[in-house]
Order: structure tokens, then C-alpha cells, then sequence
């Protein structure tokens, strides 16, 4: 069936009565979309609702390892500055400017510093003009002076002092450290000390992340601070735009100068001018929720497809259930119809008979009257014309005689007695009757009865007329040299049956429609219409069922059901 998708849905509206394929159609079309918006619909409002908590409840667990990593790594290098910050403070604090000095003293102090804290480089004593008056480590800065930079500057209006990773003097990545003092004289002094990067590389590679994740450190102008795996080394620009300042650790969905979708966490240094990131690929760190939503999909598809196919198999037996009993309603209401109109017309018919009977037996009476009068008279010119005449109407009477008969039988006149007989006994001594016709015509009988077919309680006569009919029609039907087939057999325990098929003419649906009515004939001149009335009014006397299947110009089936007990029988067993 071609679907068309409705432009105008009206799900509640059905057509009413009958029982046009249409009227199913749109039955399943509505019950079909009803059926799915009701499962689909709530189905597919919680697959969103659970998408969205999964991906929420999924990705905080994902990425919250990932913040507490960076916090922590962050608090590591700020456990480090502080360190080495409050250990340059306690020094300038500890010792006076003259001390300090005095080189012997600050070589000594140094060298127990660097092995107590470790990445000290060097470490001097600048006075307030700027000029370093001593200094301990590998290069020759005594003297230097410091007072047109910017970081000399810069101590002497916070106190304190980090700088930003540099090269400097001495060719490689370092950082330094610088604490201002003043004594009760008002002599301000610096403490400067240089402490090597490489201890940065340490503490990220403390992190320990997988081959697929870089971690660096940034300024806050966007330059490198420690090397990058993806991106660049130390000192070199961040190729992306630094992301926005926050104290906390924040992860970011990004996509770098590689076009790689990236997850960004980083946090921005209160104290210092650092900020360290963490970069990772996103389809990694998402694995788990993309493998799920992939899940997720496969089951909403495969429970949609699951609904469509049960709410299709559904429909289908629903719709096709309720079509089968709309038609057995229908059937039922025809054959009340039938049957009343049975009634009425054997009622009609009986009256009819009784009536004819009487005007027919006088008829009768007087024409053998005649006859006998003219027969025993003396002869005359005209009597053996009068004696044919008198034939003709006795003949006439008797064929009137005949038809009023049958339509007595046809409104139950006739009685009913009862039996024990075997089925195909009767059969064969009905089919006797018309067998010098079969013979006569060259048909081809073919008799198929059952063995050992279980006696039944019925009614001879009115059996044999059933028969009898039904063969005479058979009979009709077929061209000489035509095929008849009689085959009985036991339908089911309470059951026989028996059908006469022949390969005669057939007959159209509307025919079959019709042929149980009285006085329907397709005999045209030749039959009263009344024999297959009579036939299926016997039948249903006798308890039993007919019915056809034919085909134009493949012949006729029509099987007979006949209960094994009596109609009576059968009621009183109700």
C-alpha cells in the first residue's frame, strides 16, 4: 500500500459503517500516527533530558580531574616561588647590608641556600643607586648597575619582587627574585638572586600526562615561559589568544592554530606574572562520553525502530481482527436479513399453495371427469382432440401440483423424520435417480466417499432432495461429457460433509449473492427459482450449513455440513 501523507490529519475522525478499504486505511493511518506519538514522543522527550544530564554529570567527571590537576600544579609552583621568596626575604632580613657585603659572607650564605632550596643561580647585593656591590655566582656582574631597569624600579615600590623567564646575561631561561630592605638608618638595600627555570620543567613533568597532552607555562603577555610540545619553545609567542583571566582552575573548549578540537584548562598565578595550561585533545578526554552518546543514539534508534515495527504488526492485527468482524457482523446481519425474508415469502408461499391446492384439486376432479365421460361416451369427429386436451390439463395440474408441493416444503409444511442413516447411502441412492442421464450425456461421475463415514441422525427424504437438487443443478451447469466430482468426509467430530464440484459455466459473486433467494433464477424460462432456496432452507432445518465457491468458467463447489446429531438433538443438548 502507497502511503500518502495526509495534508489535512483529522486522528480522531473515522468514517462510520461500511466496509470500504478506505475506511481501514485511514483507521490504520490514524491508529498508526496515534500510537507513535504517543511512544516516540515520550521516548525521545527523555533520550534529550537524559542527554543533557549524562553529558553534564559525564563531563564535570571528566573534566574535574583535569581542573584539580592544574590547581594543584599551580599551588606546586607557588609552594616554589614562596619558598625560594621567603628565603631570599629571611636572608636580607637576617643579615646587614654590610654583611652582606662582604662577599666571603654572601658566598657562604649562598652555598648553604643552594643546597638547603636548590635552583639558586647566583646571588647579589645591589645598593639604592642600583649598583651591585657584591655578588656570588658564575658570571662577573660585580659593579653592574641595575638602576635604569624596569624590575629596579618595580622592588622599590612593592618590596618584592618576580620577574618573568628571561635570558639576560647569562644565555639561558632563569627568573630572579629580588627582596628591597631598609635599615633604621634609611640605607635601602636589594637582594637579588637568579633562579634557574629548569625546576619549572620539573614540576610539570611531575604532572605526569599522557604522549597526547602538553602543559605549559605562560606569561601574562602571552609568551612562553616553558617549552610546548605543540606550540612552541621558551620565550616564543602563544599562537592562540590567552584565555580570560580567572583565579580558578577553568577548562575551555578550543580549537588551535592545527584546527585540533583541544580542551584548555589553565589558571591564572595571583601572585605571579604566570599562568599555567593544560592542553588536551578533546576527542581523548571525551572518549568515554562520545562512546556513550554513541550508546545512547543506538538504543533511542533501535527502540524506535522496535516501536514502529510493533505499533505496524499492531495495527495491522487490529485493524484486521476488527475488519473480520465487522464482516462476520455483516454476514450475521445479512442472514437475519435472509432469513426473515425467507419467512415472509414462506409464509406468502404456503398461503399461496393452500390457496391454488384447492381451485387445482377441483380442476382436477372435473378434468378426470371429462375425460372419463368422453372416454366411456360414444365417439364423435373431435374426441381424441378432446382427450389430448383433457391430458394436457391433467398434466398442467400435476405440474401445478408439483410446484405448490415444493413450495409447502420450501415453508416447512412438510415434516420432518428423523433417523439413524449413512450419509453415503443416501448419496448414492439419490445420484441413482440421475444416472441414466449421466450415462446419457457421457458426464464423468466421480464419486470420492469416505470410508467408515459415521452414521447420522436426519431426515432421508429431505436429504435426498437436498442432493437431488444440488446434482440436478450440477447437472445443469456442465456440457455433456462434463466432469462432476462427490466427495464426503468427516469435517471435524461433530461434523460431515459433503461437495458436489463440477467444471461447469460457474457463477459471478453477485450471482452468488442471490442464489439462496426464492424465485432467483438464471434459467431463464426453465426454473421456478426455487430449488436452491429449498435446498438451503433443508440444511438449516437439518442443522447443517451450505456454501459456494464458484468462478466463471471454472465451475461451482457447493459443500454441505451436516451435524451428526439432529437438529433437535443439538438444541436440546444447548
Amino acid at each position: 500500500m502507497k502511503w500518502e501523507w495526509p495534508t489535512k490529519v483529522r486522528l480522531l475522525d473515522f468514517p462510520e459503517g461500511g466496509e470500504s478499504p478506505e475506511r481501514y486505511r485511514l483507521l490504520r493511518r490514524n491508529m498508526i500516527i496515534l500510537m507513535i506519538l504517543v511512544t516516540i514522543f515520550p521516548l525521545f522527550f527523555m533520550a534529550v533530558v537524559n542527554y543533557h544530564q549524562y553529558q553534564t554529570s559525564l563531563k564535570d567527571e571528566i573534566l574535574n580531574p583535569l581542573r584539580v590537576l592544574v590547581d594543584k600544579t599551580r599551588h606546586s609552583f607557588e609552594l616554589f616561588l614562596a619558598e625560594r621568596l621567603s628565603a631570599v626575604s629571611f636572608i636580607a632580613s637576617a643579615y646587614s647590608f654590610d654583611q652582606l657585603a662582604d662577599e666571603n659572607t654572601l658566598n657562604r650564605i649562598f652555598t648553604v641556600t643552594r643546597q638547603e632550596f636548590g635552583g639558586f643561580v647566583d646571588l647579589g647585593l645591589i645598593d639604592g643607586n642600583g649598583v651591585q656591590v657584591s655578588y656570588v655566582g658564575p658570571y662577573e656582574l660585580k659593579g653592574k648597575n641595575y638602576h635604569e631597569q624596569s624590575w629596579f624600579h618595580e622592588v622599590q615600590i612593592r618590596g618584592s619582587y618576580i620577574s618573568d623567564v628571561f635570558m639576560g646575561y647569562r644565555k639561558f631561561p632563569h627568573i630572579v627574585i629580588a627582596i628591597q630592605k631598609r635599615n633604621n638608618e634609611g640605607r635601602i638595600w636589594i637582594l637579588r638572586a637568579t633562579i634557574d627555570t629548569e625546576r619549572f620543567n620539573d614540576l610539570i613533568a611531575s604532572m605526569r600526562l599522557d604522549p597526547r597532552s602538553d602543559a605549559f607555562l605562560l606569561n601574562r603577555s602571552g609568551i612562553f615561559q616553558t617549552p610546548s610540545k605543540w606550540y612552541g619553545g621558551v620565550l616564543e609567542p602563544f599562537p592562540m589568544p590567552l584565555p580570560p583571566f580567572t583565579n580558578e582552575a577553568t577548562v575551555l573548549e578550543e580549537q588551535d592554530t592545527q584546527g585540533r578540537q583541544i580542551l584548555l584548562a589553565y589558571t591564572y598565578f595571583p601572585h605571579s606574572p604566570y599562568i599555567l595550561a593544560v592542553v588536551k585533545p578533546r576527542a581523548e578526554v571525551l572518549r568515554a562520553w562520545t562512546t556513550l552518546k554513541t550508546e545512547l543514539f543506538l538504543v533511542f534508534l533501535v527502540s524506535v525502530i522496535l516501536i514502529f515495527l510493533v505499533v505496524f504488526r499492531l495495527t495491522n492485527v487490529m485493524v484486521r481482527h476488527l475488519r473480520e468482524s465487522d464482516e462476520r457482523r455483516e454476514a450475521a446481519f445479512r442472514e437475519m436479513q435472509h432469513g426473515h425474508k425467507l419467512s415472509s415469502i414462506g409464509r406468502l408461499a404456503a398461503g399461496v399453495a393452500h390457496e391454488i391446492n384447492n381451485p387445482m384439486a377441483i380442476i382436477n376432479e372435473k378434468a378426470g371427469l371429462m375425460k372419463d365421460l368422453i372416454g366411456y361416451g360414444a365417439d364423435f369427429p373431435e374426441k381424441a382432440k378432446f382427450l389430448s386436451l383433457i391430458d394436457s390439463i391433467l398434466n398442467s395440474v400435476h405440474r401445478c401440483r408439483s410446484i405448490t408441493h415444493r413450495l409447502l416444503g420450501f415453508a416447512r409444511r412438510m415434516e420432518v423424520h428423523i433417523e439413524t442413516l449413512d450419509l453415503n447411502e443416501v448419496i448414492r441412492e439419490t445420484f441413482s435417480f440421475l444416472e441414466k442421464e449421466a450415462l446419457y450425456r457421457n458426464l464423468e461421475i466421480k464419486m470420492e466417499l469416505a470410508e467408515s463415514l459415521p452414521r447420522i441422525a436426519s431426515d432421508r427424504g429431505q436429504l435426498q432432495q437436498l442432493f437431488l437438487n444440488l446434482l440436478n443443478n450440477a447437472f445443469a451447469a456442465v456440457e455433456d461429457g462434463g466432469r462432476i466430482s462427490v466427495t464426503s468426509w468427516e469435517h471435524d467430530i461433530d461434523t460431515l460433509a459433503v461437495s458436489i464440484q463440477d467444471n461447469g459455466c460457474g457463477m459471478s459473486p453477485e450471482t452468488i449473492k442471490h442464489i439462496f433467494e426464492p424465485f432467483f433464477t438464471t434459467k431463464k424460462g426453465s426454473g421456478t427459482g426455487l430449488g436452491l432456496s429449498i435446498t438451503y432452507g433443508i440444511a438449516k432445518r437439518l442443522g447443517g450449513d451450505i456454501q459456494v465457491q464458484s468462478e466463471v468458467g471454472h465451475g461451482t463447489t457447493m459443500t454441505v455440513y451436516l451435524p451428526r446429531k439432529s437438529a433437535e438433538d443439538l438444541q436440546d443438548s444447548k
